[in-house]
């Protein structure tokens, strides 16, 4: 028998001006429950709205997404969603920023539960030094960290992450990844992710979605990441499987996302590949 997906999006596009192309269509996917996606394409693809739209932040122009049983039909606190930008309230410290998240998630809550709850998700990242400075005092990459904690602090059903290391150094963005990546692991959380990094695609993500360029963009593969769970930073690139993904991803985004583009062929249902078990 066939499992029902958690999150289930089918036929979604979006258009933002009416006669004009759509930026995506028929866009279709699902993802289980605890599984890790990120969405791999090219800037104008409909990455973010696509993720706005599973946030309930944006409506799209047709299709459904279904979570859990349920339509997405607009914002909701069983869906953490961590932006490119920490968007954190510069006038609160640490604890209160995401006390304001917690109490909005429990209202029923005395003040005593509510910082058990910030100061459990605080040590989960690793800030309890920084709990009571304000974003002012903090690095780039420690208010990311600040971000990543108050999405887990209301304990989604589902984290959404529009690129949150993006505008990171590289050693800082590693460091993250593994945390993100280890608290992922212990918490079973299901995580929808957007990306431009195919190395923290493969690093990260139990299955990748390769878009085709927009306008009328689709998702024209899904691509299996067949390497074990447990993997690190440091040692991912040591697995045997892990060049044949890194060169099918390299070679769909230098290549093929243009292809399907100038012939403007229609796509059926994304093409599954495992390209890790390949000869390489």
């Amino acid at each position: 028998m066939t499992q029902t997906p958690f999150l289930d999006v089918r036929g979604l596009s979006k258009s933002y001006v009416h006669g004009a192309p759509p930026v995506f269509e028929s866009v279709d996917f699902s993802i289980a429950r605890g599984e890790f996606v990120c969405i791999v394409g090219h800037s104008g693809c409909g990455k973010t709205t696509i993720l706005n739209v599973l946030a309930g932040l944006e409506q799209a122009s047709s299709g459904t997404v279904i979570m859990d049983g349920q339509e997405v039909s607009g914002p909701s606190l069983q869906r953490g969603v961590v932006f490119q930008s920490h968007a954190l309230m510069p006038w609160l410290t640490v604890r209160r920023n995401i006390a304001f998240a917690v109490a909005s998630r429990w209202p029923e809550w005395n003040a005593k539960q509510i910082d058990e709850q910030v100061v459990r998700n605080v040590d989960m990242v690793g800030l309890t030094h920084a709990i009571d400075k304000k974003p002012a005092a903090l690095s780039g990459g420690m208010k990311q960290r600040v971000g990543i904690a108050r999405a887990f602090s209301i304990e989604p059903k589902m984290l959404l992450l529009d690129e949150p290391f993006g505008a990171l150094d590289a050693l800082t963005r590693g460091t993250i990844q593994d945390e993100l990546l280890r608290i992922v692991q212990a918490t079973h959380q299901t995580v929808f992710m957007i990306t431009h990094d195919v190395d923290e695609a493969i690093l990260l993500a139990d299955k990748i979605l390769l878009m085709s360029n927009g306008p009328q963009a689709r998702i024209a593969e899904i691509v299996q990441n067949t390497m074990p769970r447990d993997r690190t930073r440091s040692t991912v690139h040591h697995d045997p499987q892990y060049y044949p993904i890194r060169n099918h991803l390299v070679d769909f985004l230098v290549n093929r996302s243009k292809t399907i583009q100038a012939e403007g062929r229609a796509l059926g249902a994304p093409q599954v590949v495992t390209p890790g078990l390949l000869p390489a």
